[in-house]
C-alpha cells in the first residue's frame, strides 16, 4: 500500500510574515490543525500505515514542494483546515477536490463520510470541486503529483465547530484516519514490486472534433500532449504552475489546469474523453476589464445565482435585470458587477452585518467612515449605487445618471480599470480581484462560454 502525506494547514511563512491562518476564540488555524494532524499520525502509524508528516515550518508553496520532490506511484496526499466566516452560525465540514474528477470526488466523499460517522454532531458541508473554492482553484488540489483532497474539518469561527475540535479531537483523528487507510488502499492495494507506470490512453475532442492523437489517464486526471497546447495557442512558457509530465517520450500536460488560459475542460467517462473548447465567445483581453459589455442573458444570471443559493431570487427576484439594465447605462460589464455581489454577499445570504433590507450589494459604505454600511431606498438604487462605485474606479467618464453612491467622489477616478486592480482598494484583501475573477469563470462555465 502506498503511502500518506498529511499537511497541516498554515504555520509556515507567507509573504515573509508567519502564517497563523484564521484566528478565532484565543487560539490559531495552525495550532489546531497541528494538534489534530499529530493525532491522525499516530493513528495511522499503529495500523502500521505509512505516513509523513509534512514540516510545520513550510509555505504553502513549498509544501507542494516538498511533497512531489518525495511522493512515489500510489502514494496520496491530504492537507487539513479549518474554515472561518463572518457569522459565527456559519458551520461544518467539507472536502475539495480537482474539478471535473469524478474518481477524485468519490475519494472526496469517503474522507468526509469516514469524518462524519465518527462525530457526527459536525454538519455536513459536502464535498466540492475546488471551482467552488473562494479563489476559484486550489494549489493543493492541482500541483500535487499523487492523487490529493484538501479538508475544512470545521469552522474556527463557530465556537459549537471549536468546541467539538477541542473536546473531541480524537474521535476527529480517528474518523479521518479511518478514511485515509481506506482511501489510499483503493489507490494502492499492494501489488507487490513497484513497476514501470502504465497510463490508460483517453481520447481527445477539441471545438467538436476527434483530435488524432490521444491523452492519458494519470491518477484519476486527464493529460494531453504538449503539441496540442501549441495548437490551442497557449504559451505555457511561464506558466510553472501547470504541471508537466514525460511519458514514453512524450511531454504531456494537466488539461484542467488550462482553464486559466480560457480553455474549456470537461470529462466523459462513458466513452473515456476529455473535451477542450477554445471558441470561446468572450475576447480574451476583455475579460476582466471593468468598462467593456457583459456577455450573459438575464436568465444565465438567475440560474447561476438560484444553482448557488436556492432562495436568492425569492426577495430579490429583479436582481439580474437590475444589473443589466443599470450596468448597460454607464458602460460597467454587468458580469463582472453580479459577480462581485454574489463575493460580497455570498449569493445574496448576506450573513454579516449588512442586512438584505439595506440594498447595498457591494459592501458600499457610508460618509465619514461611519461603523454603518450605507442603505438605499431599493434594490435598483442599490444596484445604480453599486454600478456608479465601479464606474469611479475604473473610468474617467462622467456619469449618466444622478450620483446615489455616497463615496463616489472620494475614488480616485480610473485608478483601477481591470479586476485584480480592486483589491486593496474596494476590499483590503490582497486576493479580492482574484475572487471576483473566480466568480466570473464560474459564472461564463455555467452559461456554456468557456
Amino acid at each position: 500500500m502506498g503511502r500518506i502525506f498529511i499537511s497541516a494547514a498554515h504555520g509556515g511563512k507567507e509573504a515573509g510574515k508567519l502564517d497563523p491562518g484564521s484566528i478565532a476564540g484565543g487560539t490559531t488555524e495552525a495550532k489546531e490543525m497541528i494538534l489534530l494532524r499529530d493525532l491522525i499520525v499516530t493513528e495511522l502509524r499503529a495500523r502500521n500505515v505509512g505516513v509523513l508528516a509534512v514540516p510545520d515550518d513550510l509555505s504553502a508553496k513549498q509544501t507542494i514542494e516538498w511533497i512531489n520532490s518525495r511522493a512515489r506511484r500510489g502514494d496520496v496526499a491530504i492537507e487539513i483546515h479549518a474554515d472561518a466566516a463572518s457569522s459565527p452560525d456559519v458551520r461544518g465540514a467539507s472536502v475539495f477536490y480537482i474539478a471535473n474528477n469524478d474518481e477524485r470526488k468519490i475519494n472526496a466523499d469517503l474522507l468526509l463520510v469516514g469524518l462524519l460517522r465518527r462525530v457526527p454532531q459536525l454538519p455536513n458541508r459536502g464535498v466540492k470541486p475546488d471551482t467552488n473554492s473562494g479563489l476559484g482553484s486550489l494549489a493543493f488540489c492541482r500541483q500535487i503529483t499523487v492523487p490529493s483532497l484538501l479538508m475544512q474539518v470545521g469552522f474556527l469561527t463557530s465556537p459549537d465547530d471549536r468546541s467539538l475540535l477541542q473536546s473531541r479531537r480524537r474521535d476527529f483523528a480517528i474518523g479521518i484516519a479511518d478514511a485515509l487507510a481506506a482511501w489510499s488502499r483503493t489507490i494502492d492495494p499492494g501489488s507487490g514490486e513497484e513497476q514501470e507506470p502504465k497510463f490508460p490512453p483517453i481520447n481527445i475532442n477539441i471545438n467538436g472534433q476527434k483530435y488524432a492523437e490521444q491523452g492519458i489517464l494519470v491518477n484519476g486526471n486527464a493529460y494531453i500532449p504538449i503539441d496540442l497546447v501549441d495548437r490551442l495557442r497557449i504559451d505555457l512558457s511561464k506558466s510553472s504552475n501547470v504541471r508537466r509530465i514525460t511519458y514514453r517520450r512524450v511531454v504531456y500536460v494537466k488539461a484542467i489546469e488550462l482553464r486559466d488560459f480560457n480553455i474549456s475542460v470537461s470529462w466523459d467517462n462513458t466513452t473515456r474523453t476529455v473535451t477542450l473548447r477554445s471558441n470561446l465567445v468572450i475576447c480574451p483581453g476583455q475579460i476582466d476589464r471593468i468598462m467593456s459589455p457583459g456577455y450573459t442573458s438575464e436568465v444565465q444570471l438567475q440560474i447561476f445565482l438560484k444553482s448557488n443559493n436556492e432562495n436568492a431570487l425569492v426577495q430579490f427576484p429583479e436582481i439580474a435585470k437590475l444589473y443589466r439594465e443599470e450596468a448597460a447605462i454607464e458602460g460597467v460589464n454587468y458580469d463582472i458587477a453580479f459577480c462581485q455581489m454574489c463575493v460580497e454577499t455570498g449569493f445574496l445570504r448576506f450573513g454579516n452585518d449588512i442586512k438584505p433590507e439595506q440594498n447595498n450589494f457591494a459592501g458600499l459604505g457610508t460618509i465619514g467612515g461611519g461603523t454603518q454600511a450605507a442603505s438605499f431606498e431599493s434594490a435598483r438604487v442599490g444596484v445604480r449605487a453599486h454600478i456608479q462605485h465601479l464606474k469611479a474606479y475604473a473610468s474617467l467618464e462622467p456619469l449618466v445618471q444622478e450620483v446615489v453612491d455616497p463615496r463616489f467622489r472620494f475614488v480616485t477616478r480610473g485608478v483601477a480599470p481591470l479586476i485584480d486592480q480592486l483589491s486593496g482598494r474596494w476590499s483590503a484583501e490582497l486576493d479580492y480581484g482574484d475572487k471576483i475573477m473566480a466568480m466570473l469563470k464560474r459564472l461564463y462555465e455555467s452559461a456554456g462560454f468557456m
